[in-house]
Order: structure tokens, then C-alpha cells, then sequence
């Protein structure tokens, strides 16, 4: 009997946006007709649930689930800052929920601690949103700024860092936009959902007579620092604009394609000068290597053509561009993080080595790699175990 085939060695895969909460509505949100619009409620709804015991035990869930699919590192754009009624914790109580359970699964989390103001353009909050908010852009720096000592003094930064995010220009009004572009730390990655769905182009246009892209660069916000993430319903001049300034586009096909927001100009942001990423967003589905091939899927569906993106810029799209959108151009370390994936299961057999990306799913992952430690094998954690149960037990505290 020939010896099988040896395992396909990849780079690890870089999740750049995560919202760790969101995994409570996988599987819960697809009876009867309705729209982004209608999930964001039921969203809502979930998120007042949380405590940070809740917190730190899912996203320990959630995160075990990520690295066994072969990911080793997480940017969460987090806004779950405050209690229900939107009082403060003492202590960036929720933040370092956070951060634990990003230990306790051995993930490296880049969090992205976002300014949310508003509840829509010209729109007070409501009281589901409560807790997302901080005063005005000014308590919101300082509060990133307090959190960013206290993960200093906290954790290893090889593992766990801070970064900016704005949740949208639908959240953010013009003014805030001039206070963080004159005060933001420069060196701080910033991340933005921007022109997820027509409704806010519309919106933002009837507003200030600009697209979300157009706003953003009035402001000086776009840059090789910024990650626009979806970008699905973009100009021609949008386009022009994000790759001039070499920003980071990431991309969430499957949560994209859950939410029916569409499917955005990926080839077209790429070849203007914009380096594209992924993330699993709502986490309908947490696995890398469909994400690429969502990726070129969508490329193929809209364009009527095969072969938008390589194979090998797939995975660069998964991992590198991944690791500039969390980090600027600090890369995660490809030699200590990478996984290693079966040419020989019912989905790779025959594969060529270089095309495995196309035919494989997390389930072929068989090793994780992260910081050079083995941390799962075959879809079990090593410390935490099968993510499956971890996952059981914390959603029927949430139900």
C-alpha cells in the first residue's frame, strides 16, 4: 500500500473582522422573507443579553471554533462596551472578556474598539444601542486611550493589542470624523463598515451630498492605515479613491452573501490599488477556506468569468493582506503560524497542491500552527477541546 499524500502546509489565516456575538443568531434568523434591516434587530435583541462572564465564555467558544478552522488571528470590531442601560463597567470589564477568552483559546486579537454615536444619520439612539455608545468622539478617544494602557499592562503584545474602529458614517457624524482624524493615533489601525447596503448611501448622500467613501476622504480619513470593510455598494470615483489610498478592503463573502447585501467589486478595488482581506463578520460561517472561495465565486457569478483571483492570491488574501488590515504593515509571522491541510480526504483527493484552497473546507484542516506551538489537531482544541461543546453549553445560557 503507497503512503498517502502529504498534508498541504498554508500560512494561518488572519480573520479581519469578527463580531464574536453575532455567532448567537447562526442558524436562528432564516424563517421567513426580510433584509439586513430585519436581522440587525433581532441582533439587537441578543446583544443586551450579554454580561462579561457571558462574554469571555462565547467568545472562548467562538474563538476555539476560529483556530481549529485555521485561523491564528482575530481583528474584533467590538461594541459591546457598557452595561444594557449604557453605564460604564468600572474597568473595561467587557474589553478584557475579550481579551481572556483570545488567551484562552490561543488566538492573536488585534480588538478594535469602535466609536458608535449615533443610532443613524440626523438619528438619536435607541435603547438597543445603548450600550454601544460613548458621549462624543472626544470621551471615546480617551476611553481607547485608557484601554490601551490597561492592555499594555495586561497582556503580551504579541498576542493581544488595541486597535480603532468606526462603526459607520451612519453612527459617526462629520464633526466626530474631524476630532479622530486630528486626534486618533496615527500608528493605530482603524477600521470602518463602509456602503454595506444602498439604504446608507442613500442616506449619507441625502445627508452631505457625498458617498461614505467621498465623506471619509474629506475628513483625511482614507489611507493605507484604514480597512473598509464590505465596501459592496461602491462609485466609480469610491473605487478610485480606496485604492489611490492603498486601503484595506475586507471582505466578508459568506456573511455577505447570508445578509443579502450583495456582492462588491473585489477585482476592480484590487486593481485601483486596494489590498483585499477577509472576515467571517456574523460568523454564518467560520471557515477560511470557503471565505477564499466565496471570494472568487462571488468574482465569478458577477463577472461571468472564471479565474478572478489565483489560488495564491487567495491566501494571501486570508493571511498577509489579514495581517496589514490589523496591524499596518506589521505581518503575523508566517513561519511560527500556518496550518497544515489533507490532500487525501473525499474533498482533496487528486488536488493539485497549489489549487488545494478550491476544493477544501475547514474540515481538512489537520494541524494548527500558532506562535510555533501546535494548538489543534483534526478540529479539536488542545486545551479546550471539541468547540462544539463549548458552543452547546454557553448558547443554552443565552436561549
Amino acid at each position: 500500500m503507497s503512503a498517502p499524500p502529504s498534508p498541504v502546509i498554508l500560512p494561518a489565516a488572519v480573520n479581519a473582522h469578527s463580531h464574536a456575538f453575532h455567532r448567537v443568531l447562526r442558524g436562528r434568523t432564516h424563517t421567513g422573507r426580510g433584509s439586513f434591516w430585519s436581522w440587525r434587530e433581532q441582533m439587537y435583541r441578543h446583544s443586551a443579553a450579554l454580561t462579561p462572564e457571558l462574554y469571555e465564555k462565547l467568545a472562548t467558544a467562538v474563538y476555539a471554533e476560529m483556530v481549529t478552522a485555521g485561523f491564528s488571528a482575530v481583528g474584533e470590531f467590538h461594541y459591546l462596551h457598557h452595561r444594557p442601560d449604557g453605564t460604564p463597567y468600572p474597568d473595561h470589564d467587557m474589553e478584557h472578556a475579550l481579551a481572556r477568552a483570545a488567551r484562552n483559546a490561543g488566538i492573536r486579537l488585534t480588538l478594535l474598539d469602535t466609536c458608535y454615536l449615533f443610532g443613524g444619520i440626523g438619528q438619536p439612539l435607541n435603547d438597543e444601542q445603548s450600550r454601544f455608545a460613548d458621549d462624543d468622539a472626544s470621551s471615546w478617544l480617551a476611553r481607547l486611550e485608557s484601554l490601551r494602557e490597561a492592555f499594555e499592562q495586561t497582556y503580551d503584545p504579541e498576542f493581544v493589542t488595541v486597535g480603532a474602529a468606526l462603526h459607520s458614517v451612519r453612527a459617526v457624524d462629520p464633526p466626530s470624523l474631524h476630532t479622530i482624524a486630528e486626534q486618533l493615533n496615527p500608528d493605530l489601525p482603524l477600521h470602518v463598515h463602509l456602503s454595506e447596503q444602498p439604504a446608507e448611501n442613500q442616506a449619507c448622500l441625502d445627508a452631505y451630498g457625498l458617498t461614505p467613501t467621498q465623506l471619509l476622504a474629506k475628513h483625511g480619513l482614507l489611507s493605507e492605515r484604514l480597512s473598509a470593510v464590505h465596501a459592496t455598494h461602491l462609485t466609480e470615483r469610491d473605487i478610485a479613491l480606496l485604492g489611490r489610498a492603498g486601503a484595506n478592503i475586507v471582505m466578508c463573502p459568506t456573511t455577505e452573501a447570508d445578509l443579502a447585501d450583495g456582492i462588491g467589486p473585489a477585482l476592480e478595488l484590487a486593481s485601483a490599488g486596494a489590498v483585499i482581506s477577509l472576515g467571517t463578520d456574523q460568523h454564518a460561517v467560520v471557515d477560511p477556506l470557503l471565505e477564499m472561495r466565496a471570494l472568487e465565486h462571488g468574482e465569478r457569478l458577477r463577472s461571468g468569468e472564471r479565474g478572478r483571483f489565483t489560488p495564491g492570491e487567495l491566501v494571501a488574501a486570508s493571511s498577509t493582506a489579514g495581517g496589514r488590515s490589523l496591524r499596518g504593515h506589521r505581518m503575523v509571522h508566517a513561519h511560527e503560524d500556518y496550518i497544515r491541510v489533507r490532500s487525501d480526504s473525499v474533498r482533496t483527493a487528486g488536488a493539485d497542491a497549489d489549487q488545494i484552497v478550491l476544493a477544501a473546507t475547514a474540515s481538512d484542516v489537520e494541524t494548527v500552527v500558532i506562535n510555533g506551538q501546535v494548538v489543534a489537531r483534526n478540529g479539536i482544541h488542545e486545551s479546550l477541546g471539541d468547540p462544539a461543546i463549548l458552543l452547546t453549553d454557553v448558547l443554552k445560557e443565552l436561549e
